[in-house]
């Protein structure tokens, strides 16, 4: 039987305008309100209007799209090509920018439940949020684990670390800064980590790891942290977390009359197209945005289609790198 607005109310022992209140987010309500009836929904898979669109036979046509910034290329081209993807097969996108705020991130998978979207394609970077753990909306993620019941789709993010390390190896670099995140041990760029001390064992190198708490563009507080570590280790390549901040760390060092790439290499990350365009002189290692975007469709419609079904766990897209003509 499907739940009404009425048993969402006497499970959370409010009234039905109350649940009304929070599901359309209007009006002053207090949070333990409001987590009342976010958990009484949750109990019985409440979506509103549940029972008038089962009637009509149709489905929401709305598929929801959290990624944690919009300032990074990378997104702003993975969302482009999700989007598109999805109008061809007849749906819209509501995109949300999270950044690295929990709360808000819960406000837009409350929204988008509220607003019964037929699935959810999620590139968060906040970790342990419990609607993840007990959502009963089809997910996917894109490069986290945040739950065992939600696959992944990821590029290699091991060998995509081995072949900036190869890279700057070739270029005669042996100091080496590998700039990571820090919000936690399972993030891709730690993973890179990993596959940057594969290539580097063996070798005469010696790699420094510094983590920044880095969403979007770089502060001028964190560049001159970096730009410290560069001098005070007498670094000569940097792999950087992605290509905005190899492009932010490029122009501060020659700022300062630092010679890019004749005093130090830096090779960024993702290699979107508008990246190598405007600045071809960056060595990146490539992600496939395209294929990203299909497969994230591929596998969340599968989970779409087959409710109750353990979904395969992860997707592994393979990477390559880019280097600068001659």
């Amino acid at each position: 039987m499907v739940a009404k607005l009425s048993d969402v109310a006497a499970l959370a022992g409010v009234s039905v305008t109350t649940v009304s209140r929070v599901i359309n987010s209007y009006g002053s309500l207090s949070q333990k309100t409001i987590d009342k009836v976010h958990a009484a929904m949750r109990e019985l898979h409440y979506q509103p209007n549940a029972m008038a669109r089962s009637l009509q036979g149709k489905s929401s046509q709305f598929i929801g799209l959290i990624l944690p910034n919009m300032e990074n290329p990378f997104f702003t081209a993975l969302a482009n090509e999700i989007e598109q993807l999805l109008f061809l097969k007849g749906y819209k996108v509501i995109i949300a920018a999270s950044a690295n705020n929990v709360e808000k991130e819960q406000q837009y998978l409350q929204m988008l439940a509220a607003n019964q979207v037929e699935g959810i394609i999620t590139s968060s970077h906040n970790l342990d949020i419990e609607e993840y753990q007990n959502t009963y909306l089809p997910i996917v993620s894109y490069d986290r684990y945040l739950s065992d019941d939600i696959p992944i789709v990821s590029e290699d993010n091991e060998e995509g670390g081995y072949l900036a390390g190869k890279y700057l190896l070739s270029t005669g670099a042996r100091r080496l800064l590998i700039l990571s995140d820090d919000d936690g041990s399972k993030s891709p760029t730690h993973i890179r980590y990993d596959g940057f001390l594969r290539a580097t064992k063996g070798s005469s190198a010696k790699v420094f790891q510094e983590n920044f708490n880095l969403e979007g563009f770089a502060s001028k507080e964190d560049l001159d942290k970096m730009i410290n570590y560069v001098i005070k280790d007498d670094i000569d390549g940097v792999f950087a977390y992605n290509d905005v901040g190899a492009i932010q760390l490029q122009n501060a060092l020659r700022k300062i009359g630092k010679r890019v790439p004749e005093d130090v290499k830096i090779i960024g990350y993702d290699g979107t197209p508008i990246v190598r365009q405007l600045h071809p002189d960056l060595p990146t290692v490539v992600q496939p945005v395209k294929q990203a975007a299909n497969v994230l469709i591929d596998v969340l419609f599968a989970v779409i289609e087959n409710p109750g079904e353990k979904p395969q766990n992860n997707e592994l897209l393979g990477v390559e790198l880019f280097q600068p003509e001659q």
